[in-house]
């Protein structure tokens, strides 16, 4: 029972911010007049001396170390004597477990937010160097229209700028005190929760202790980011590994980002691009673990909580190291970008053909018919849209005049996108103009977190 209550093997994770939120705690005890100068300057010295430990590797678990908390506070015990006995008082390891995990999580949020932030920039600043070059764009995995390689990376970059942007939300809602809670029904002995809060650098305390010790959201929230963050990633990933096939050859991965096969020696296959995708499937679980934790707990807490930590750490490790392989990716792929031009059809236009109608007066949808005729016509003569002949053309809508010619042309089609959020070259810059200003934006909004006094 004892093994299977311990959490100690992955809750050594919280050891700084357990250090961080006792020694506030101390300050909170000596101003409420339960720990005098020395004791609280003693318990201080000793927190030092036991976080020493734990970052130079020293640190000796005892066997009856139950978690973090415990072990912390035994040493400080085996340190200063049984002045380490007041650290608890009025405390809870409801409260104090809940303020390490936001702790923690609000440091290692800013972490991943500067990742983000980075593989997004990276897109952006590819699809600027990029901008001239065209190829297909797909729906259903149909040949659509003409767009720019660069409104593709694009359409996964604003994706990710959402993702950065909820995870600015999520810290803020991480970054809320509970600690001065106790176990369940508040302090009783007038330690002050705003001087803990300056302290620790929240930005606010919880409202209610009972909700304060129990309540997990922030950490439902995280998790849920991270699904949607891998959903986007994921998609990416499974458009580049088609990209990459033979039967695209529009991409190639660097060496460094992808693997031969063991058996056949022609092969290199997109290993980072598959295990970005499937490391979604591990968070997506991960995410619905804990709401299925969650949702029958009855009020405060209950040690069903103690699940919730494993899932922080993986999910987090996990997002870490996707975001870093992707934008290695993303900045050492070679485009090539002749077989993307080859890849342009002229059956791609017939939109465009319609277009061309409307623009000569025709509604929409008479337009619409018409091209589709031209499609059917060049279909059944077994030649190229484009190589129908006027007369041919005018057989179908007397509309037709010799600057249809100008339909044929990739570069004309895609520069007709020009409404903002096209694939216009102008549209394109105004996208990665936006893109730029919104990175910066977050910057200022989250500032990093500096260690707590």
């Amino acid at each position: 029972m004892e093994k299977f209550n311990s959490s100690i093997t992955y809750d050594r994770h919280l050891w700084e911010a357990d250090v961080q939120g006792s020694k506030a705690y101390s300050r909170g005890l000596e101003k409420a007049g339960l720990l005098t100068k020395a004791e609280m300057d003693q318990i201080l010295h000793g927190l030092d001396k036991v976080a020493e430990e734990w970052a130079q590797g020293t640190f000796k678990l005892n066997p009856n170390d139950e978690d973090i908390h415990t072990a912390n506070e035994r040493r400080l015990k085996e340190l200063i004597g049984e002045t380490a006995g007041k650290l608890h008082t009025g405390r809870s390891r409801n409260d104090q477990v809940v303020t390490d995990l936001r702790l923690w999580m609000r440091q290692n949020c800013s972490m991943l937010s500067a990742l983000l932030c980075e593989l997004i920039r990276t897109m952006v600043d590819r699809a600027e160097a990029e901008r001239d070059v065209l190829f297909p764009g797909y729906t259903h995995l149909q040949r659509a229209q003409p767009i720019r390689w660069s409104h593709w990376i694009l359409s996964h970059a604003v994706a990710l700028t959402r993702d950065s942007e909820r995870l600015l939300e999520v810290q803020k809602r991480i970054n809320v005190l509970p600690l001065g809670s106790g176990a369940i029904a508040g302090n009783p002995l007038g330690v002050d929760r705003e001087l803990l809060r300056a302290e620790l650098d929240f930005g606010a305390i919880t409202l209610n202790s009972m909700d304060a010790t129990s309540e997990r959201d922030f950490v439902a929230e995280f998790l849920f980011w991270a699904s949607l963050c891998m959903t986007h990633l994921s998609r990416m990933a499974e458009d580049l590994i088609l990209y990459g096939t033979k039967e695209f050859s529009f991409v190639q991965l660097s060496d460094a980002y992808s693997t031969g096969s063991s058996l056949m020696p022609q092969k290199k296959n997109p290993d980072s691009l598959e295990l970005i995708r499937s490391k979604a499937g591990r968070v997506f679980g991960r995410c619905a673990g804990l709401l299925m934790t969650l949702k029958g707990l009855p009020s405060t807490y209950n040690k069903d909580l103690q699940e919730d930590k494993e899932a922080v750490f993986e999910v987090s490790d996990t997002m870490s190291a996707v975001l870093q392989v992707a934008t290695g990716v993303i900045s050492t792929l070679q485009i090539h970008r002749e077989n993307m031009g080859r890849a342009l059809s002229p059956d791609m236009l017939a939109t465009d053909l319609a277009y061309y109608l409307v623009r000569k007066g025709m509604p929409f949808r008479q337009a619409h018919e018409a091209s589709g005729k031209a499609v059917f016509m060049a279909e059944t003569k077994g030649v190229a849209l484009n190589q129908l002949s006027l007369q041919e053309l005018q057989t179908i809508s007397p509309l037709f005049s010799g600057d249809v010619s100008h339909v044929w042309d990739y570069g004309h089609s895609v520069e007709q996108y020009q409404a903002l959020g096209g694939t216009a070259r102008s549209s394109v810059d105004w996208q990665i103009g936006q893109l730029r200003a919104l990175l910066r934006a977050q910057q200022a909004e989250s500032p990093p977190h500096p260690s707590p006094k």
